[in-house]
């Protein structure tokens, strides 16, 4: 089920703790890590393909990343699901984040299948993650947190994925 734009931002506006940047108050790691490697396991029986990881981000509201390799995809370039420590939230790029403004820019460029795209979002929506748009995670954060001394133009990527420190 994909929801709508209203919602995701009520969404991050209830997760978003000015006192609690890198982490929710009841951050359980383990729990977020067993999820984390069932998410890797689903993309890597999904994709064929063994998909490398990035976990435990220093200084960042992200969990992780997992990349699924170029070779697996039908356009040839990699996707990489983003994980926040923040209420299962999820991103999901080609290439990397930021390379395009978009996965509608990604496709429309070539680089992106809807296919995979739909395979990824399917796994994270059965698995309990919720999808956040990167074009909704790049518009200009509206919350109570103070991330201006983290950055210049804070987004709501940088709220819940970004180095915060």
């Amino acid at each position: 089920m994909t929801l709508s734009e209203t919602t995701l931002l009520a969404l991050m506006r209830e997760l978003d703790d000015p006192e609690r940047l890198e982490q929710p108050l009841h951050y359980d790691r383990a729990e977020i890590g067993l999820a984390f490697d069932g998410l890797i396991r689903r993309l890597e029986a999904d994709f064929e393909a063994p998909c490398e990881s990035e976990r435990d981000s220093q200084d960042s509201s992200e969990y992780g990343r997992i990349h699924v390799p170029a070779e697996a995809t039908i356009c040839g370039t990699r996707i990489v699901v983003c994980v926040s420590k923040f209420g299962s939230l999820a991103e999901v790029c080609a290439d990397n984040p930021g390379a395009y403004l978009g996965t509608e820019e990604a496709r429309e460029e070539g680089v992106l299948d809807m296919a995979d795209l739909a395979t990824v979002e399917q796994a994270l929506a059965e698995l309990g993650y919720v999808s956040v748009p990167e074009e909704l995670l790049e518009s200009d954060y509206e919350g109570p947190s103070a991330l201006e001394p983290f950055a210049t133009r804070p987004t709501w990527w940088t709220r819940f994925f970004g180095t915060i420190w």
